[in-house]
């Protein structure tokens, strides 16, 4: 019938926007949630968090198609641990660097575990 405008799925079929993964990468996921959590514990208010993303996805450097939206998410959620003294610069690269030897220590297929860190002594 044509004008007709459908305002419901057919029984059984899922709309493609369920189809996409949320996440491209698992690290999105826990950035995410690690900022959800500390949100949570009182860290920062939404608008504090809004305010510093805003910063960082309007950087010169972003990409317009937005495949970087989660890097900027990232660089976000550091400012604000720097700025709440949560964690020192330094702080957070040596624990970037832990992980990223960790991720090179570890056999293809296996989950990265801090604890594959090949310089932390363990």
């Amino acid at each position: 019938m044509p004008g007709r405008a459908i305002l419901s799925q057919p029984e059984g079929e899922v709309p493609a926007i369920f189809d996409e993964p949320v996440f491209a990468e698992p690290w999105q996921a826990e950035a995410f949630a690690m900022t959800v959590a500390l949100h949570d514990k009182g860290l920062f208010s939404w608008s504090e968090w809004a305010e510093v993303l805003s910063a960082e996805v309007k950087q010169p450097d972003a990409a317009s198609d937005g495949h970087d939206y989660y890097e900027h998410w990232l660089a976000a959620l550091e400012k604000l641990l720097l700025s709440k003294g949560v964690a020192g610069k330094g702080e957070v690269d040596a624990l970037a660097a832990a992980w990223e030897r960790a991720a090179h220590a570890t056999p293809h297929g296996k989950p990265i575990l801090l604890e594959n860190d090949p310089g932390s002594g363990r």
